[in-house]
């Protein structure tokens, strides 16, 4: 019986793009082929990010085969897309590891791979990443070649447009290419557009272009119609005037997985100087089916089985608090007509499907544009509505500036809902909610809250809403422990914590949100008092104090930054007070935390179960012991 076919014959020998630009071209569609099945496969056993990178596989073998990578700089923008672009560059045998504990990176890492030449995971950051080192590159008379790669949802946000509009006034080689997946324009794909970028790419219309236009600039009557002309023309034929205006010559729209047709035009840009712009229309889920059909929830799907196309979910125990929030939003909407609902493009991952149908003219997806979110927002409270922005921690931080001057200075009755607080796992370091308690408490007229629960977390949004002033709830991602909501609402006492159990030991517990369950446990073992501060701003300023006089030491708990955080609060409180208690915060330590399951996350923090008790038993046995004698105590 003979050895079973080899799947992969193609794909095999390539263990980087050198390996890559030795196969002729006739045989990059059966690599395409062979490269497509491999992520199918692969991505099937763990989950990951998908339908995007399906789109790309044409697109990303033109690039490693045209371009001298890494010594050419290929610059990924959000990194979604990049699954085939770590396969062709000796990281296939570890693909299956990707978004795990000690695994691949879920996004492009300088630390991972010399072909990763900028690190990103938030969206936009490729053209100006790119500018500046195709700057570098003029600066040190080095001939190497830039490209930025960007999807038609990063290019909404402005920061795109920023990076454009600098680099079209430069004389920076960059070549910027614009993947757009969205299939309302798939009419635009085909031999027409095919042939339209070859020709718009050639050295013999670059040459007379720009042959002309020195000429012409000597008659400015003549160079003026000639501009015009021009213009009209291509905005005829081509959805290009745009950026020929920002000052880039433009081609396109052609076939991204035209794989022949890629490595022809990008042979022909990569001869040009001065900025580029390549507009090529390829299909998120290409090749797969059920990915075609259903981008978004192919987007980053889980485990499944590639004959059938089913999903493979894990029961959840009850809601997830996105949910609970998604949930809370219509029941306020059927309340009252001013509540506005607004998400920076994040519809599904926010829980606002629901919402979005229910109520299509109070929802609002401002697109991939955090800062635009939060002032439109303001905007619709200065009239009297009462708009919800739905928000990752790490999304927030874009809009910081915004945040202050148009909600907080004019002390604007906005809500946030600030989803994946904490550490999110396996999206890593880039989407760690790490630092939206340390960079909002320091902020005038807000209010911030953290739920122990998930019904907890209804309540405060609903106590949110009721604020004359701009309020932030923040919660983790996934389920909370278990608690049922409740259909009713109340609103919670403003900056008033919840004494769960008095101990006997001397020490006092304080924990924020997410962490409450897990120190409650220590708590009951030490026979700790307990609190669940629920509020980090204001503070529970009276019982803090009144705790501080009759234990021997404070500890805090927190999923946010140890530095500025909550219990940092806690301690600046006790130092303006005077009072000289020993005080332990525990949370997030001064380091990046990496990608991997969330329970490895905060294992890595020192935040797990384990972990916390630990270092609060360790701690109190030392300093509990070093107080009650000080004290003169037994």
């Amino acid at each position: 019986m003979g050895a079973p076919p080899n799947k992969y014959p193609l794909l095999d020998g390539i263990a980087s793009p050198a390996d890559l630009r030795r196969l002729s071209p006739g045989k990059l569609p059966a690599l395409a082929a062979e490269l497509r099945q491999f992520l199918i496969q692969s991505v099937s056993t763990r989950g990951g990010h998908f339908a995007a990178g399906l789109g790309t596989v044409e697109l990303t073998i033109a690039l490693h085969y045209v371009y001298d990578t890494p010594r050419d700089r290929l610059v990924w923008d959000v990194g979604h897309q990049a699954y085939p672009h770590k396969v062709l560059t000796g990281r296939r045998e570890r693909l299956h590891t990707i978004k795990q504990d000690g695994g691949l990176a879920p996004f492009p890492s300088r630390a991972e791979s010399e072909y990763d030449t900028f690190g990103v995971g938030h969206s936009s950051t490729s053209i100006s990443a790119a500018l500046g080192m195709a700057v570098a590159a003029a600066r040190a008379g080095d001939d190497r070649r830039v490209v930025a790669v960007i999807g038609d949802g990063a290019m909404t946000a402005g920061m795109a447009f920023e990076a454009l509009n600098h680099a079209g006034s430069l004389p920076a080689d960059l070549l910027v290419i614009l993947n757009d997946n969205d299939m309302s324009i798939s009419e635009n794909v085909g031999a027409l557009s095919s042939h339209f970028a070859r020709a718009l790419s050639g050295r013999v219309y670059a040459h007379l272009r720009e042959g002309g236009k020195k000429v012409l600039r000597q008659m400015p009557t003549v160079w003026e119609l000639a501009r015009r002309s021009e213009e009209h023309l291509k905005g005829m034929v081509l959805p290009g005037t745009l950026f020929e205006e920002m000052g880039f010559n433009y081609i396109g729209p052609m076939d991204g997985h035209d794989v022949k047709a890629l490595v022809h035009t990008l042979r022909n840009l990569r001869k040009l100087r001065g900025p580029q712009f390549l507009h090529v229309v390829t299909r998120k889920g290409k090749g797969y089916a059920p990915a075609e059909a259903d981008p978004i929830k192919w987007h980053g799907p889980g485990p499944f089985d590639p004959a059938s196309g089913t999903i493979f979910k894990e029961k959840a125990a009850g809601p997830s608090y996105s949910q609970v929030f998604g949930q809370w939003l219509c029941d306020m909407a059927e309340r009252d007509p001013r509540i506005i609902g607004i998400t920076p493009a994040m519809r599904e991952g926010s829980g606002l499907v629901e919402f979005s149908k229910r109520f299509p003219e109070r929802y609002f997806d401002v697109a991939i544009a955090e800062q635009h979110a939060v002032t439109f927002a303001a905007g619709l409270a200065a009239e009297g509505l009462k708009p919800v922005v739905a928000i990752y921690s790490t999304f927030l931080q874009r809009a910081y500036d915004q945040l202050i001057h148009d909600v907080a200075l004019q002390n604007l009755p906005v809500v946030f809902a600030v989803d994946r607080a904490g550490l999110v796992g396996s999206d890593g370091a880039t989407h760690q909610g790490s630092y939206d308690l340390s960079y909002l408490r320091c902020i005038p007229n807000t209010v911030i809250m953290a739920p122990a629960d998930e019904n907890e977390c209804r309540q405060m949004l609903y106590t949110a809403s009721t604020l004359a002033g701009p309020a932030i709830v923040r919660y983790p991602r996934g389920a909370g422990p278990g608690v049922a909501v409740a259909a009713e609402m109340a609103a919670l006492p403003l900056g008033k914590a919840q004494l769960r159990r008095e101990g006997k030991s001397g020490l006092a517990i304080l924990a924020f949100g997410a962490l409450v369950a897990p120190a409650q446990e220590v708590a009951e073992r030490l026979d700790a008092t307990f609190v669940n501060m629920r509020f980090v701003k204001p503070l529970d300023e009276d019982l803090i104090v009144a705790l501080a006089g009759r234990h021997r030491a404070l500890v805090t708990v927190e999923e946010n930054a140890a530095f500025g955080g909550a219990g940092s609060a806690v301690g600046e409180l006790l130092a303006s007070e005077g009072l000289l208690v020993p005080l332990l915060e525990l949370g997030i330590p001064d380091r990046f935390i990496e990608h991997g399951s969330r329970e490895g996350c905060l294992a890595a923090a020192g935040l797990d179960a384990a972990a916390l008790a630990a270092s609060i038993e360790r701690w109190w046995a030392l300093h509990g012991q070093e107080r009650l004698r000080s004290a003169g105590g037994s």
